[in-house]
């Protein structure tokens, strides 16, 4: 079964190339409408019965804004398709009450479709995109399983459903007045004072919703939910922008949502996150932006594994040439690659916040990840050593040049992908370039898309690889990780090592995702103090020691998977847990 997607209508720009991929078709020359006219977008619709896959429209189009997506033949009638050449879906996860479900794969495969049709924002159509579909059909589509009692309620308004967005920095702009008063209208459960102790929403109950940071309203749209009377919740990204403190509160306080015997989904990108709040995970395949296919339900610690190595055994499908590989390290021997940089003992205070950095130094051919809350003072050092802010005291001793990409992205810039790059970039265009930035970054995609209107995760994408472009001795990152899927955040990792290796530089980096900060670490530093207040920054050193420093400040504990030797979280008060902390091993023991 072949099935052709345009995968981007807006790079398709049929006036400029005179219909390239219909002068080119054989089908015109057999007298077949392979590709006609859509009459509405006056841009070329594709049809699937009549195509035979040949592929010389995808290497003809000037704008690369076709593909021909070959689909597994044992796929049934999708659940939903957007459209002629669009995005369809293949499939739907369980509903159990009294547990988690996690939903595992990369952006653009479907997981958010899955949740507009499961609140009831979306009705499936079935694949039958050009009429509307009953929901007398959809019921009867999915007869003899859970879902069709589910939806027959759902249709009939005998369910209640939660679903916390993805985008809560647009919260603001649909909810007014303060935190306070937003949570008294949506306390429904009558649990307002447990939420937020449990959540740390003290401390900004009385300030404006308009003027609370990307944590915060992911910690406020939270609590909003879980306050509110449903048999649904659905979680989308639930721990983007928190801290590992943070993101731990709130898998309790979704767990206890399911405890109390409601049904709960979650997508999360964060692995330790997600291994530590789910029961049971699908795993989500297929071509980004073409089709996605939900895996059958596996225990939590099965699913992560078998995502891990890229092989669903059971459904035969292998979704990653490769696994990913995890490195049990012993604490780093003594680097003798030579010092990159080196700085003093640094201080910044401001009129709330006071800042002390111990002296430290970065090497050749290293990188250096940072982690510690929120409100600490992480922004503040990245700043210093940017050159951005000038700390009140001590210096940088050995000035070189820095690369730096800042927390916040800008998507301010007037113009497409391609003509940034252009701007910004000396070698775009180059054999080097294209091989490793543009295809690691998947930037090819993007090239003709404005900037203003670029989602989080392809502006993180593009920010990530404009940076890596320039010729620095250190290259910054500040939340790296953050709208990246797991695929993207690995690919990302790799490459950043490549360009250290290549340049003999170093990279520091800021994050909050464990695996990640696992996965890509040499040496890391460790922030604490009392947010908001103080923070104290270590000097680098081993990656073990400072995640035995941390996490026995969160009070938390890590294992080793025995299979693929990622991190994983321990429940508090497990026996593992206890004995970890007995020996004050909080990181590296294996399971």
């Amino acid at each position: 079964m072949t099935r052709i997607s345009i995968l981007d209508l807006d790079r398709c720009q049929p006036k400029k190339c005179n219909y390239v991929c219909i002068e080119y078709c054989p089908g015109v020359r057999m007298d077949e409408d392979t590709i006609i006219i859509d009459e509405k977008t006056k841009k070329p619709k594709i049809s699937e019965d009549l195509c035979s896959g040949c592929g010389i429209c995808t290497n003809r189009c000037p704008f690369q804004a076709v593909s021909i997506i070959n689909l597994p033949e044992a796929l049934e009638e999708p659940i939903h398709r957007y459209g002629q050449n669009m995005f369809e879906l293949f499939g739907l996860p369980s509903i159990r009450e009294g547990v988690v479900i996690g939903m595992l794969g990369p952006n653009g495969i479907g997981k958010s479709t899955v949740i507009r049709i499961l609140s009831g924002e979306l009705r499936p159509n079935l694949g039958n995109y050009e009429d509307e579909v009953d929901w007398e059909d959809v019921i009867k589509f999915f007869k003899g399983s859970a879902l069709q009692i589910y939806f027959k309620k759902l249709s009939e308004g005998e369910l209640k459903v939660v679903h916390k967005p993805q985008m809560v920095g647009l919260l603001p702009k649909f909810v007014k007045g303060t935190v306070e008063n937003l949570l008294d209208k949506v306390n429904e459960r009558n649990v307002l004072e447990e939420i937020q102790e449990s959540l740390e929403l003290e401390s900004i109950l009385k300030r404006n919703i308009k003027n609370l940071s990307g944590g915060e309203l992911q910690r406020v749209a939270i609590a909003a939910a879980v306050l509110r009377e449903a048999d649904f919740y659905y979680f989308d990204e639930p721990t983007s922008w928190l801290d590992v403190r943070q993101r731990l509160n709130v898998v309790r306080v979704i767990r206890k949502v399911a405890e109390e015997d409601n049904s709960v989904l979650v997508i999360e990108h964060d692995l330790a996150a997600l291994d530590a709040i789910s029961d049971y995970v699908h795993i989500l395949y297929g071509e980004p932006g073409g089709y996605g296919v939900i895996s059958q339900q596996r225990g939590v610690r099965a699913g992560i594994n078998t995502y891990i190595n890229g092989f669903l055994r059971e459904e035969n499908v292998r979704f990653r040439k490769q696994p990913i590989v995890f490195e049990v390290r012993p604490p780093a021997a003594a680097i003798e690659t030579g010092v990159l940089a080196e700085y003093s003992n640094l201080k910044k205070s401001y009129k709330e916040f006071n800042l002390e950095i111990e002296e430290g130094k970065v090497h050749h051919d290293e990188i250096i990840t940072a982690f510690g809350p929120n409100g600490i003072g992480k922004t503040t050092y990245a700043k210093i050593l940017a050159g951005v802010t000038k700390s009140d005291s001590g210096m940088i001793n050995k000035k070189v040049k820095i690369a730096y990409k800042p927390q916040y992205l800008n998507s301010d810039y007037l113009g497409t992908v391609q003509e940034l790059l252009i701007t910004s970039i000396p070698s775009y265009g180059s054999k080097i370039f294209k091989t490793e930035i543009m295809k690691p970054f998947s930037l090819d995609k993007l090239l003709d898309k404005e900037v203003q209107d670029l989602s989080g995760g392809e502006l993180q994408r593009l920010s990530v690889a404009i940076t890596l472009s320039q010729e620095a001795e250190i290259y910054l990152f500040d939340e790296l990780t953050a709208f990246l899927d797991v695929e993207q955040r690995l690919k990302a990792a790799r490459t950043i090592k490549r360009v250290v290796e290549s340049h003999n530089a170093s990279a520091i980096i800021i994050d909050h995702d464990i695996i990640f900060i696992d996965y890509i670490s040499d040496r890391a530093m460790v922030f604490y103090g009392e947010p908001g207040v103080e923070g104290h920054a270590s000097a680098p050193t081993d990656l073990r020691s400072a995640m035995n420093r941390f996490l026995s400040n969160v009070g938390i504990t890590f294992r080793r998977d025995k299979e693929t030797k990622r991190p994983r979280v321990n429940k508090i008060g497990s026996y593992l847990d206890r004995e970890q902390k007995e020996k004050g091993e909080y990181y590296y023991l294996e399971s």
